[in-house]
């Protein structure tokens, strides 16, 4: 016998379909599944996260406390930004929930999102870097990550935030949007660099223009995801590094890969990271999933 699921896919920091970052949001009642069926689920769906909610204090469209798991097509993590939107959107959106603040308890701890008149703000804990001592296995990762270019020439910094397992790369304020955007790694020999203990991401980023203070793109091999659109988790690593440099707390971010994304961020004085973003429903339907 299957037991049927209500699943949608959203495109999070979007206002409109088919940009920023998709992700499918699976709702579970009380009754949970298991780790090996969530990641066949994540697999088959193939997107870069799907993630499930859980029932804690009540339903769906009441309750402000949920669990929530993330899953890429091959593996868990231990946080992701652009999925919690997902999620959130869909209770505040489809499930009607009538809460303000909502919250989740996920392995990164207690997560927050408030719903906004036209946005939706998550509550994050921030991930500030540090520099990091240049080794063979680092030099090989960022040969690989401008192979083929000579922007390696052009890096003006890399530090690593080891609680969220994401390397920064500065570039310097000559480097432009154009050119990262045209910057295309070799993903796959990324990978064969290490073994994903060091980090399991790498950002690449750099000063912005116009109405955004800076830009990035973020790229995930070791978690199975070549290039990950918009990125919420990394701009909590982003947030405090650009702060620092810019000497303000409150900044606007583009994620530069072709789908794109913005994201407004505020730095807190509890040690918390907000981050702002829109978020638009794709597909709605149920989950044909075995009873286990």
């Amino acid at each position: 016998m299957n037991r049927k699921l209500p699943y949608f896919v959203v495109n999070a920091f979007a206002d409109k379909p088919f940009t920023g970052n998709a992700a499918a949001v699976c709702w579970v009642e009380k009754k949970s599944l298991s780790k090996d069926l969530m990641q066949s689920i994540a697999s088959e769906i193939n997107l870069s996260e799907t993630c499930f909610i859980y029932e804690k204090d009540g339903k769906f469209t009441d309750a402000s406390l949920f669990g929530l798991r993330w899953f890429t097509p091959t593996n868990e993590v231990p946080l992701c930004g652009h999925a919690t939107l997902a999620s959130a959107a869909t209770l505040f959106y489809k499930a009607s929930n009538h809460n303000s603040t909502i919250s989740f308890e996920t392995a990164s701890g207690r997560l927050f999102a408030r719903k906004n008149k036209d946005y939706i703000t998550l509550d994050f804990p921030r991930n500030d870097p540090e520099p990091v001592a240049a080794t063979e296995q680092y030099e090989q990762t960022l040969n690989e990550l401008f192979a083929g270019t000579c922007y390696q020439k052009q890096v003006e910094n890399t530090q690593i935030s080891h609680s969220a397992k994401k390397l920064v790369v500065q570039m310097n304020k000559e480097f432009s949007r154009t050119e990262l955007e045209s910057l295309a790694p070799n993903t796959s020999q990324m990978k064969t660099t290490h073994d994903g203990s060091l980090f399991k991401g790498v950002i690449v980023t750099a000063r912005g223009e116009g109405k955004y203070d800076f830009i990035s793109r973020y790229f995930a091999p070791w978690n199975g995801i070549p290039e990950d659109p918009v990125t919420g988790s990394a701009h909590t690593v982003l947030a405090p590094y650009w702060s620092k440099i810019f000497g303000k707390d409150e900044m606007n971010a583009r994620q530069c890969s072709k789908r794109g994304g913005d994201i407004k961020v505020k730095l807190r004085d509890d040690g918390r990271v907000d981050l702002n973003g829109f978020a638009t429903t794709v597909i709605e339907g149920q989950l044909m999933v075995p009873e286990e």
